[in-house]
């Protein structure tokens, strides 16, 4: 049964809203939509949950496309190659066209990652992906001269080639997005167990070598004691929609003022609307459908959808 959820959209111009006027978001189940969605024109949305990659093809039928995969953010490259961010194995690794799974990186410095959770690429290919450790923290090997634990952003120029471009700037990155042009990275900063730790929005200036410049950390919004951003994903226009919220309150988190859903944002961070989602948590979102006018949403287990007015931003929109 199909289930829907009203959308909530603060007064602005009707040709600027980002939902049409009367959309309604649709649940298409609990189908172990856990996280990173990812849309292939022909071949429809992948996502991951329940130790496995699913595929939903362009008809709506579900099948497994592999388990295990211990995975979490997924993306089609520019080629339509699926690159993962394998949490449970420590790694990024890419689905070649015969597939062939190449690792694309699995350790910085000698030291194996904490759990890559999302990634991001900018025009030249480059992937960049965030590495957060939630929950058990004794197995990481991410640490400082000192023992802290370094919980970073890095970019990878290539299989085995990869830099650290965020060691301190955030505080538990997740949700990586690289703006048009390759002029900002935008990281959700998402420390969502302790309380008063940062679940925030930043921007930071990329420089043409894929590093950030540290002193332009821009805060874009701020979620305060609520749950913090997870994936976050752009339409042609530049606004930015972010999974976030609770709909009811955890150990570390309120849910009386940020529930959970879909913040769409200017690029300044002024919050245009909101799409309401009943399920905790509210995890990512990805552009798809045949004219990318479609939001996927993924929340607990729960597949939804819903129209969007202006088609999102995505690295690969065609071929096999």
């Amino acid at each position: 049964m199909l289930l829907t959820a009203a959308i909530f959209t603060l007064p602005i111009a009707a040709a600027d809203e980002p939902i049409p006027a009367g959309a309604t978001a649709t649940n298409h189940g609990s189908i172990r939509a856990g996280e990173g969605p990812a849309w292939h024109p022909a071949q429809g949305l992948f996502f991951s949950g329940g130790g496995r990659i699913t595929r939903r093809d362009l008809n709506g039928n579900v099948s497994v496309f592999r388990e295990p995969a211990g995975s979490n953010g997924l993306l089609f490259d520019f080629e339509g190659r699926l690159v993962v961010c394998e949490s449970g194995n420590r790694r990024v690794t890419r689905t070649e066209r015969d597939g062939s799974i190449t690792v694309l990186a699995d350790s910085f410095g000698g030291k194996r990652f904490n759990s890559p959770n999302d990634l991001t690429i900018d025009s030249k290919g480059r992937i960049y992906f965030s590495d957060p450790r939630y929950g058990r923290r004794d197995t990481m090997e991410m640490l400082e001269e000192h023992g802290k634990p370094v919980e970073g952003v890095y970019r990878i120029d290539g299989p085995g080639k990869v830099a650290r471009i965020i060691t301190r700037e955030t505080n538990r990155p997740n949700g990586v997005l690289v703006s048009p042009g390759d002029k900002y990275l935008y990281v959700a900063d998402n420390n969502n167990n302790n309380r008063g730790a940062p679940r925030k929005l930043w921007r930071f200036r990329l420089r043409a070598d894929g590093s950030i410049d540290p002193k332009s950390r821009k805060l874009i919004f701020d979620w305060k004691d609520g749950r913090g951003p997870d994936g976050v994903k752009m339409d042609v226009k530049g606004r930015l929609y972010a999974a976030g919220g609770l709909n009811q309150p955890s150990k570390f988190e309120t849910a009386d003022k940020f529930k959970g859903g879909v913040y769409i944002l200017s690029p300044k961070g002024k919050l245009l609307s909101f799409v309401p989602i009943p399920v905790d948590e509210v995890t990512n979102c990805a552009f798809g459908g045949p004219d990318w006018k479609t939001l996927f949403i993924t929340a607990g287990g729960t597949l939804w959808s819903i129209p969007v007015s202006t088609p999102g931003r995505v690295a690969y929109r065609g071929g096999r």
